[in-house]
C-alpha cells in the first residue's frame, strides 16, 4: 500500500503540453502552474476580453458525462479532463493550476502516458500542510439497470473493475488495481481510449470526434482492430476504462481510502457514485496523519490516522 497520509505536494516548476482537442480536431495547450496548499485542482480558462474563469475541479462543478468528463462554471467549460486527472492522482499530487486556451483538453496518445512523463520530468514539491483523506468506513452502493458501482471499507486504494461489451472484440473484461504511482504508470496509463467505428462515424456527422485517429484511439471495426500495431494489452479496453475511473473518482477533492467496485460503469455512473458517497456523510470520515511529536518514530506516526474533527 502506498503511503496515502503525509504532506500536500504541487509541481516544482511551470511546464506545458500541446496537442489537438479530440472532438473539436483544433490545437490545445495546457500550462501547469505550482499553487499553494489546499487549492486543489483548478482549471482556469482565458476569455478573449482578459477575464479569468476557474472550474474547480470537483463533482460539483461536472455539466456533462456522455463522451467524457466536462467541468464548468459561468458559461464556460473543460472537456476530457479525465486523462489528466487520473495523471494527478497517480503521481500523488495535490496542488496545481491548469491553465487552458480552449474548452478541451489535449487528447495526447488517448491515455495518461504523455501527463505522466511530462510529470515526471518537471517532478513534485512537498508542501508543509497535512493532506486529507478520504477514508470508507462502510459500503455505499449505487445500481443503475444492470450496473453497479460501490465504495467499500479496504486498507488501500483499490479500483477493481468489469466491463461487458456484446462485441466478442471485447466481451468481459475485469481489472483490479492498487493505485500507486508504480502501478498506474506501468499498468494504466499507456491504455487508449476506444471506440466503434460505427459510432465514431455517426459522431463526425454531428461535428464530434473530429480529432479522432488511430494515433490517440483504439479503433474496433466489425471483426477486427483497426490499428496497425493493435492492442497495447489484449485486456487494454478494461484498463482504460479504469484509468478513466481514477480521474473521475479524483473529483471526490481529496484522495480515497476504500474499495471502489465497478460493473459496467462510465463517467456518469463514475460521478454518481461520487456524490453518493459524499451525500452519505456516516460512510466515510476525513483523516490526515497527526503533525510529528518530539520524539515520536517516523514509522510511528505514519502508521497513525486521526480523524479531522475540525
Amino acid at each position: 500500500m502506498r503511503n496515502i497520509l503525509g504532506k500536500q505536494t504541487t509541481i516544482a516548476r511551470t511546464t506545458r503540453y500541446s496537442g489537438i482537442g479530440v472532438h473539436s480536431g483544433k490545437p490545445a495547450t495546457i500550462v501547469l502552474h505550482p499553487a499553494e496548499a489546499d487549492r486543489g485542482v483548478v482549471f482556469v480558462r482565458t476569455l478573449d476580453n482578459g477575464k479569468d474563469i476557474e472550474i474547480p475541479a470537483l463533482h460539483t462543478h461536472v455539466v456533462a458525462t456522455e463522451l467524457c468528463t466536462v467541468i464548468g462554471a459561468e458559461g464556460q467549460s473543460v472537456a476530457t479532463i479525465e486523462h489528466l486527472m487520473a495523471a494527478f492522482a497517480a503521481v500523488g499530487l495535490d496542488n496545481v493550476v491548469v491553465e487552458i486556451d480552449g474548452p478541451e483538453m489535449p487528447i495526447a496518445d488517448g491515455c495518461s502516458a504523455a501527463f505522466i512523463a511530462m510529470l515526471a520530468d518537471v517532478g513534485l514539491r512537498t508542501l508543509s500542510d497535512a493532506r486529507e483523506v478520504i477514508r470508507v468506513v462502510k459500503p455505499v452502493r449505487l445500481e443503475a439497470g444492470d450496473a453497479l458501482l460501490e465504495f467499500l471499507p479496504f486498507d488501500g486504494t483499490r479500483y477493481d473493475v468489469t466491463i461487458d461489451f456484446k462485441s466478442p472484440l471485447i466481451g468481459r473484461q475485469s481489472y483490479v488495481l492498487d493505485l500507486s504511482p508504480d502501478s498506474f504508470t506501468n499498468d494504466i496509463a499507456r491504455a487508449r481510449t476506444f471506440g466503434f467505428m460505427a459510432d465514431v462515424e455517426k459522431l463526425w456527422k454531428m461535428g464530434f470526434a473530429l480529432g479522432s485517429s488511430l494515433d490517440n484511439s483504439v479503433a474496433i471495426g466489425e471483426d477486427r482492430i483497426l490499428n496497425p500495431e493493435g492492442l497495447r494489452w489484449a485486456d487494454e479496453f478494461v484498463r482504460h476504462k479504469t484509468l478513466d475511473a481514477v480521474g473521475d473518482l479524483s473529483l471526490l477533492g481529496k484522495p480515497f481510502i476504500g474499495h471502489f467496485r465497478s460493473y459496467k460503469g462510465g463517467h456518469k455512473l463514475n460521478w454518481m457514485a461520487v456524490k453518493a458517497l459524499l451525500a452519505d456523510t456516516s460512510a466515510y470520515e476525513i483523516v490526515r496523519q497527526p503533525a510529528a511529536r518530539r520524539g515520536a518514530t517516523s514509522s510511528l506516526v505514519a502508521a497513525t490516522m486521526a480523524p479531522v474533527r475540525d
